[in-house]
Formats: structure tokens, sequence, C-alpha cells
């Protein structure tokens, strides 16, 4: 029988309560994951419970408190993630870790909810010490666990600090001018293009419909900026059921390697047999990525940052070497679009490092600098085999 440790929420009992769940096949884990969850939401203990190896609860946020500095007493190793249930002021979240700090500085800290009012909301994404919200009962939970290693990887990267909270500059509304000036230029530019190219919209729509049945637009999740998924638009140029035939035509990826499976992986086929005669057109002149200012009205990407990825591929890029390229927000166009647009023997390494470049250097005139290369990139042939 597998037992799952719980800390009883009432801290003058100081006792240790034991649930059995039955047994299960043995999987292969790096480490044991631990999760402290603070609420008393049944549904999301019992899905923690069974997703995690073993894991505390609290029934509101001063014992919480308690309760960790009793395990930092005791010596007993911390959790790997804080999860809060949602409706809990965003003021005592604060008043909750700074009296922890710099105990738990480097344990990411997940809201738990999907029904959070829109102004709490707000308030969680300007908290500095809440690193995301999440609901676990809309999303994967393989999702949350990789989105736990991630931020677990991008908080061991900072500097240690012993006087102050880290900081982490995932997923919020920041309010330093640079910020507000990006996200100010998206909003104008992307509203002023859909305006203008709204022709060109209707046209490219009308002209897939004909050529082929399917949708218009092709819509997948992403991975962007903080592992945050999202669902990407772009204009459909292959045929429909193209994402299930990767594995047939992974020996003509361009990326291919004979390394480790587990090494950084993207997934490009020169002169791929699935793409349509519309969309090979579409894909030259790069017409396909205009439904993603689409994206960028949403606030799910920018109109210059590093390529929202497949999940497949992010998934291969959450190891302490390459983590760093998601902390740039997700864009259009890019760094590594401009450098290397239309290179063929572009390693992966190169293009993993320009994004890192890009997250270590961004900022608005940098933004302004890869716009106006942007079009140069664009009249580049892509090389053919």
């Amino acid at each position: 029988m597998k037992s799952q440790v719980f800390i009883d929420p009432k801290p003058e009992k100081r006792k240790l309560k034991y649930y059995s769940l039955p047994a299960e096949p043995k999987k292969k884990e790096v480490k044991p994951k631990e999760f402290f969850f603070i609420g008393t939401d049944k549904k999301v203990i019992a899905i923690l419970l069974a997703n995690f190896d073993s894991g505390f609860c609290s029934e509101d946020l001063q014992k919480g408190s308690q309760i960790i500095n009793m395990l930092i007493a005791r010596q007993i190793s911390l959790p790997d993630v804080i999860i809060i249930q949602e409706g809990f002021r965003s003021e005592d979240v604060n008043s909750f870790f700074i009296n922890l700090q710099p105990k738990v500085q480097s344990i990411p800290v997940i809201i738990e909810g999907a029904n959070t009012s829109p102004i709490l909301l707000q308030q969680y994404k300007n908290n500095r010490f809440i690193d995301d919200v999440f609901s676990l009962n809309e999303n994967s939970v393989n999702q949350f666990i990789k989105k736990i290693g991630f931020l677990k990887k991008m908080k061991a990267s900072m500097p240690a600090n012993n006087t102050s909270p880290v900081n982490f500059p995932i997923d919020k509304k920041e309010g330093d001018f640079k910020s507000l000036t990006k996200k100010l230029f998206d909003i104008v530019v992307s509203i002023i293009a859909i305006i203008v190219l709204l022709p060109v919209f209707l046209l490219i729509a009308a002209i897939i419909k004909l050529e082929s049945r399917g949708p218009v637009l092709y819509c997948s999740p992403r991975v962007g900026r903080g592992y945050k998924v999202f669902n990407f638009y772009k204009f459909r140029t292959m045929e429909v059921g193209a994402d299930r035939k990767v594995n047939d035509l992974y020996h003509l990826n361009q990326y291919a390697t004979d390394a480790d499976k587990k090494s950084p992986l993207f997934f490009k086929v020169t002169n791929d047999p699935r793409v349509t005669k519309i969309g090979n057109f579409l894909r030259n002149t790069s017409l396909d990525e205009l439904p993603q200012l689409f994206n960028v009205l949403k606030g799910d990407m920018s109109i210059v940052g590093n390529r929202p990825l497949p999940l497949y591929e992010a998934e291969t890029l959450t190891t302490d070497a390459w983590a760093k390229r998601f902390l740039a927000p997700a864009g259009i166009t890019g760094l590594w679009q401009i450098r290397k647009k239309g290179n063929k023997n572009m390693s992966i390494e190169e293009r993993i490092h320009l994004d890192i470049d890009y997250a270590d250097k961004h900022n608005f005139a940098y933004d302004l600098w890869i716009i106006a290369n942007t079009p140069t990139a664009l009249l580049q042939k892509e090389e053919t085999v």
C-alpha cells in the first residue's frame, strides 16, 4: 500500500495523518513530488493525491504558515509547489509569503481555480509572490506538473536573495514603463493590422475553402512565456489530419539526430508532402501567420518574441540549459527568424541560443530593430533539397 503523509491542519495537535491508496504500477519518476495545498476543495485534493507521491494540506493561510515553519523546525524537506485555492485575498497571500521569506522563495506558487473573478484574477497576476493561476479541473494534470518543473528550474536559476522575495516575472501584467509600452504597441499594431488586412483575410479564407475540405484556420495548443499553453492560430496550409503524420515523417526532419530523444527537438520538413498548393504559397510569403494578430490582441503573444512551440517540442526544452528561452514573450517574429531565415543548416543549439539571447536582452528598442529587419528576412527564399 502506498502512503500519503498529511500534517493535521490544526497546529496545536501536531499530528501526522496517513492516507492509504491502492498500489499502482511503478512509474519512472525523477524524484518524489510533494505538494502543499491551502484550501478545502476535496476534488482538487483528490487530484493532487492521485498524481503526487505525498503532500500537505491546510485549510487557511495562517495555519499553513504555522505548518511550514514546523516543517523547517523539524528539518523536514519542503514541498515542490505551494498551491493556494482561489478566493483568498491577494493582500493575505502577500502577508503569508512575507512572513515566510526567504525560506520558500524558491518554491513555485500557483493559485488553483477556474471561477476567479476578473478583479481578483488581475490582483493575483500582479502579485509578486504568485507565479501562475491554473485550473486543475479544466487543464491537464501532466501540463500542471510540467509547469511546476519549469517554474522550479527558473527560480533555481535566479540569484539567491536572503532579504527580499524573488519577483518572478512570468505571465504577469508588469507595471513598468517598458512593459506597458510594449503592451500598448502590440494592441495598437494588431488592431490597425487586422482592420487594414481584413480583405486579405477574406480572400485567403475563400481560396483555402475552394482548394480543399476542412477549416480555414489551424488551431493548436502552443507553449509560450512561462510555459503557458494557449490556442495558436494560423491559416491552414496542410491537409486535414497532418498532425497525426508527424511520426511517419520524422526521418525527413531537418533537425533530426541520432542523439538521445530527450535532447532539444524541433520538427521541420523541407518540401513537406502534407502542405497544400495554396499552403505552400502562404508559407513562402508568411501570410499564413496573419491570424496570430488575434493572438497578440488577446495577450497570448507579442508582435516580437520567441516562437511559441508545439507541446511535443516544448517538452524537450525544460532542462536547466534551455528553459530560459520561455522567459521571453511568445512572438510572431523574433531574433532567430531574421538571423537565420532560409538557412536549412541552422542547428538546434543556434536557434535556442538566439531565443535565450532575446530573453536576456529584449526591450522595446530591440523589438523595433527586429521589426525593421523582418521584411528583408521574409524576402529570403527558403533553401530546398
